[in-house]
């Protein structure tokens, strides 16, 4: 995309806590989301300095949290697994290895979640802001400066803390709304007397749907936690905000997330394949493997955060084009009345 429409949004607009002007926000193109994962290469093109250390500070100490489990009793990740294995034998699954693995995958997943949840409330959020703010300012044309930065970050972290934990609220909901809907479901064909090999059918259903819906959260809570840092909302409204910029670009959003998704699984695999498992060789190559792994992995965190933000920007151009649309049609239709 053409340099140039970094100039013609003013470093107010896209950087102080109100709402941009309606005329500097309709220079941005709309963008689908190749050319939204081109835009991010050309600004970290741009700034490579600010976001390597972003990714060295902030997210390098999250992502080693999570990839390799430190902080986590596998005890727990233990009994809680057989717990959601025991629900959903009873429930009327089959107790295939399949479903042993899910209800293994599910149960590390929230606990891994749950005893990082400091290192995710403070690096990963300051981290996306960092993100969030730096891609502002490339568009504004401006210089990133730290104490900027962190005078408005003080401003805005209650919003930032408070928007989290909505989000964390809303991704918990909707696994909770999972497991309740597949347990009724299984439940109720159980109860007509399917047997196990069949309903499993059914459940392999629901985890699809589920994983659209998901993702449509992800989607909904990343650009919320965008909206906090650039605009004047936070929590409730800063989601609903998202719900109504998302409109019209969920493609765009879905394939970001697929694509993020994909990366996040490829560097956990291998993770757990050449660091945690020790399947060949003395484990001499652990030693450079985990951090390599580990830059990875935050790599990964990088520009997922980066292609949030470069997609808040392209559904708040199409929300402005679509309300200009309406302005114009009205005043087609006032101009025609009189």
């Amino acid at each position: 995309m053409d340099h140039q429409l970094a100039s013609q949004i003013s470093p107010r607009a896209a950087i102080s806590r109100v709402f941009p002007d309606l005329s500097d926000i309709s220079a941005v193109p709309p963008m689908n989301a190749l050319e939204i994962l081109r835009e991010t290469a050309r600004i970290l093109r741009t700034d490579l300095s600010t976001f390597m250390t972003i990714l060295a500070l902030l997210i390098c100490p999250v992502s080693s949290a999570l990839l390799s489990n430190f902080l986590i009793d596998q005890a727990i990740v233990t009994v809680l697994g057989r717990r959601l294995m025991l629900l959903a034998v009873t429930s009327g699954l089959p107790s295939t290895h399949f479903v042993k693995q899910i209800c293994h995958h599910l149960a590390g997943t929230i606990v891994s979640s749950t005893f990082c949840f400091p290192f995710l409330i403070t690096f990963l959020l300051l981290a996306r802001a960092c993100i969030a703010y730096s891609v502002a300012c490339n568009y504004a044309g401006k210089k990133v400066l730290a104490t900027e930065f962190m005078g408005m970050a003080r401003r805005i972290w209650r919003s930032l803390v408070s928007t989290y934990i909505w989000v964390c609220a809303a991704i918990v909901g909707c696994l909770a709304v999972f497991i309740l809907l597949i347990v009724v479901v299984c439940n109720s064909l159980a109860a007509l007397g399917y047997p196990p090999e069949l309903i499993v059918y059914p459940a392999l259903l629901t985890i699809l749907a589920f994983s659209v819906a998901y993702a449509h959260t992800i989607i909904v809570c990343n650009l919320a936690n965008v909206i906090s840092v650039l605009e004047d909302g936070s929590g409730p409204n800063a989601l609903l905000r998202s719900v109504r910029l998302v409109k019209g670009q969920t493609q765009a959003g879905l394939l970001i997330f697929l694509g993020s998704a994909i990366g996040f699984s490829f560097v956990e695999g291998l993770f757990e394949h050449r660091v945690k498992t020790l399947s060949y060789g003395d484990g001499s190559s652990r030693i450079w493997e985990w951090p390599l792994l580990v830059l990875m992995y935050s790599f990964v965190v990088l520009v997922d955060s980066m292609m949030s933000a470069v997609f808040y920007f392209t559904c708040r151009s199409s929300a402005m084009e679509a309300l200009s649309g309406n302005v114009l049609a009205v005043q087609e239709l006032e101009k025609l009345s009189s």
